[in-house]
């Protein structure tokens, strides 16, 4: 007798500083044919406590399967079960395009979306930015004070993808005032293209403001894919 898939699992996906503990969340088939893009999340910094279990990448990973995309989150090299050592951002980049390509080949032909919170915000829309199969991008707590300013994430300025760049009001890492002056930056093309939310009262982690995330991410992925129906929270 054939078993059906389990829509949740835990699996490792082959990186090149040795394989990467990861959880996917799937969908079942969508009966009206709709292909969602398939997500990847990437967590805050290794070194500081950040893994695929963190609150904020969790609810990230929530709100996207809510909307009936498949979620990939993963541990970066050296994090839980993953093999390797932190490489202080390099290596890492390298990881997330594993995992991108781990999703392309477990869902062809299907657009992928990339999410990154903090340190994962810096590692991940660099590398989504310049591969061709992500479409949508969104960054959360982009810590612009931690990697001088602007610089850290300069790669944004050419990148024309739709992207949203949220963060807390008194983000100790990444202060609204200073995620404004990166997209101030941008060449109209790329600003027409980002949205800034700013959750009101959060911190950096969006401690006690996980609903209000929710719903940031909630509302862009509506005006983005207007098509896609969003589950119960």
């Amino acid at each position: 007798m054939h078993m059906p898939e389990p829509l949740h699992r835990s699996l490792f996906v082959p990186g090149p500083a040795g394989r990467l503990e990861s959880l996917l969340w799937s969908v079942a088939a969508n009966p009206e044919g709709k292909t969602p893009p398939a997500a990847v999340v990437c967590h805050p910094h290794p070194l500081f406590g950040g893994t695929m279990h963190n609150k904020v990448v969790y609810q990230t990973a929530k709100t996207l399967h809510r909307f009936g995309l498949p979620v990939l989150r993963f541990n970066f090299r050296g994090v839980g079960l993953s093999e390797g050592s932190h490489d202080k951002g390099e290596g890492e980049r390298e990881d997330v395009s594993s995992a991108l390509d781990f999703l392309a080949r477990e869902y062809p032909r299907t657009p992928l979306l990339l999410a990154g919170f903090s340190f994962g915000s810096w590692v991940g829309l660099r590398v989504g930015c310049g591969d061709p199969r992500v479409t949508h991008l969104i960054g959360l707590g982009l810590p612009v004070s931690d990697l001088a300013g602007s610089q850290g994430f300069s790669y944004l300025d050419a990148c024309a993808k739709p992207k949203l760049l949220a963060a807390g009001e008194f983000d100790q890492y990444g202060p609204p005032h200073k995620l404004d002056a990166v997209v101030a930056h941008f060449p109209p093309e790329v600003k027409r293209q980002t949205s800034v939310a700013i959750v009101r009262g959060a911190d950096h982690f969006f401690t006690g403001h996980l609903a209000e995330l929710d719903r940031a991410i909630s509302d862009w992925m509506a005006a983005q894919f207007p098509d896609l129906t969003a589950g119960e929270a």
